[in-house]
């Protein structure tokens, strides 16, 4: 009996011995290869959370310090200031004029400029009794003379505050002179007459004659005068005498 139990005994621990090799050089290694590779996807998930949340912190740092976005362009958001309009009006390099010819006139637009004195500086509008006002200055006659002789004026009265002005005098709209056309033309209307235009040329920047206009009997009206213009003839190169400059007030009238 005690030998059957010894056997009994040394092949029950050899078999759990072989279980043993079986389980640590089988299931073992399995075992480990999946808790390794679980640890592996979790550290993978908590280093893709980190990061979105700290995207997420300084995305909202930015957003933060970004000004809000106005779904409404047309309309103001609150707090935002409205730009203010732009006003039409001539181009920064003034009315095509003369200015050691063109003789101002009330309503016309000046621009001056006083070296590193922006105080002075500026757009100046001709009164009705021909001058302009300056600040720290008074009126300065204007009316009458060209924008060259109106720059010695002001360098005149600025020397009295500044030291060697230097002061420069531009016409930026014409608004004293005026011609008009009437009747049968494609742009009727008050025009400027910023620089030397002949009729002809006051035709052409009206747009031209009317489908039904008589071009043989087109007038001027100049105060109490009837001066009489054949565009047929004009544009033919003859009695091109006709095609005279105009002056500030002139009717040109097209039947």
């Amino acid at each position: 009996m005690c030998t059957i139990g010894m056997e009994f005994t040394t092949a029950a621990v050899s078999n759990y011995i072989k279980r043993f090799q079986f389980f640590t050089r089988c299931v073992l290694p399995v075992a480990g290869l999946f808790l390794f590779s679980g640890l592996i996807a979790a550290q993978s998930q908590n280093s893709a959370t980190n990061s979105s949340q700290t995207e997420e912190r300084n995305g909202g740092s930015d957003s933060a310090n970004q000004p809000p976005v106005n779904p409404n362009p047309s309309r103001t958001a609150p707090g935002e200031k409205t730009p203010a309009p732009v006003a039409p009006g001539p181009s920064a390099g003034g009315a095509p004029v003369d200015t050691s010819t063109y003789k101002i006139g009330p309503q016309d637009s000046l621009r001056v400029v006083v070296w590193r004195e922006q105080d002075f500086s500026g757009i100046y509008t001709v009164h009705s009794d021909g001058k302009i006002t300056l600040p720290l200055v008074g009126d300065i006659q204007a009316g009458g003379l060209t924008a060259e002789e109106v720059g010695k004026n002001i360098t005149t009265a600025l020397s009295k505050l500044i030291v060697k002005p230097l002061v420069t005098v531009t016409v930026q709209q014409v608004l004293s002179k005026k011609y008009y056309m009437d009747g049968e033309i494609g742009r009727p209307g008050e025009y400027p007459l910023a620089a030397p235009t002949t009729v002809l040329e006051a035709i052409s920047l009206a747009g031209g004659l009317r489908d039904f206009a008589n071009g043989k009997k087109i007038y001027i009206l100049r105060g109490s005068e009837r001066l009489k213009f054949n565009y047929k003839d004009v544009i033919k190169g003859k009695n091109l005498e006709q095609n005279i400059p105009l002056q500030s007030g002139d009717h040109i009238v097209v039947p």
